[in-house]
């Protein structure tokens, strides 16, 4: 009798101990296109390492990095549909539904650091109409990761004004940006950021546009030689959920994800001037030339960038508008 009742005792603490474990375990998927070792990669470290750590490995963390689940362009479809459970995309990756997220890419419209805090702060005027939006995509926006400025990669000498970009074949990784090239000349082709190594390589164009972190985690230097600092748009990237994976979550779990998604935000942004240093270091030290314009070269490109700007306009109607007054404001 003792030993069945011992039994029916084994089994219940059992019972009791594994059922809320086991319906409490919660697997996040992340999909990122970069190498791990690249600085978005290793915010999705730090963001894991906190989750992993703050609940008891009740929330576990897999990030697939260099796009071996999907390309950039695919994440939104992705998480919108539930693929995956998060993902990370340039934002301009939203531009198809939503056309106002390229007021990041207006040309020098975002040429400080400080503008550039002001608009993606939560609930700004221009990252709370965004950050909605994105709603409507089947996906909730967890955290914006700061990429840098916009740079031109080059061989044989610096892009230093829409003179040099006539007639040349241009990476770029969103429409906007290839408004801004068409403008000054040349002819952009729209190139995953996975896939431009060997668009380089291979010679499918003639100069890139990038952020310059991407140079390093790249190995950029292996086959372009020259930088040319425009900095003329600021490059984010967002790391989104699927809206019904994110409802069906238990609100411990919530609290953990958005705690540690806003640490990860800030310490990324806090960190960017750091991170863009230290790429140009790696790039002079594999041979690359740096090169910024004079205030002189800038003024030619800001002048033939107009077009840019009343494209925008037509696109956004007057949530655009009212957008690009906002940041023109600060």
């Amino acid at each position: 009798m003792k030993t069945l009742l011992g039994g029916l005792a084994a089994a219940l603490m059992l019972a009791v101990s594994s059922g809320p474990a086991v319906a409490a375990d919660t697997t996040l998927r992340i999909s990122l296109q970069l190498p791990l070792k690249s600085h978005l990669g290793q915010n999705l470290v730090m963001f894991k390492e906190e989750v992993e750590s703050k609940s008891n490995g009740d929330i576990k963390v897999e990030i697939y990095d260099s796009a071996q689940l999907y390309k950039d362009k695919e994440v939104p479809q992705a998480v919108g549909s539930g693929s995956i459970e998060m993902g990370v995309a340039s934002l301009t990756r939203y531009v198809g539904d939503i056309p106002a997220v390229d007021i990041f890419y207006q040309p020098f419209l975002f040429d400080t650091e400080a503008k550039v805090r002001k608009a993606v702060a939560p609930g700004s005027p221009i990252r709370g109409p965004i950050d909605e939006a994105i709603k409507d995509t089947g996906s909730t926006v967890l955290w914006w990761q700061a990429y840098g400025g916009a740079i031109f990669l080059s061989k044989g000498g610096p892009i230093k004004t829409p003179e040099d970009l006539k007639g040349k074949k241009v990476r770029v990784f969103g429409k906007t940006l290839g408004d801004f090239v068409n403008a000054a000349g040349g002819a952009p082709t729209i190139i995953s950021g996975s896939e431009q190594y060997l668009a380089y390589q291979r010679g499918t164009v003639d100069v890139g546009m990038t952020g310059v972190s991407g140079v390093k985690s790249r190995k950029l230097w292996e086959v372009m030689d020259t930088i040319t600092v425009t900095n003329s748009a600021d490059i984010e990237f967002i790391v989104v959920v699927n809206n019904d994976f994110w409802a069906g979550l238990p609100a411990e779990h919530k609290a953990i994800i958005q705690t540690a998604a806003k640490n990860a935000e800030n310490h990324v942004r806090d960190a960017m001037a750091a991170i863009e240093a230290g790429a140009y270091a790696a790039a002079k030290e594999n041979g690359m030339t740096v090169y910024e314009p004079t205030a002189e070269e800038i003024a030619k490109w800001k002048a033939v960038s107009q077009p840019v700007y009343d494209a925008f306009v037509a696109k956004t109607g007057e949530k655009g508008k009212a957008m690009l007054e906002a940041a023109q404001s600060f």
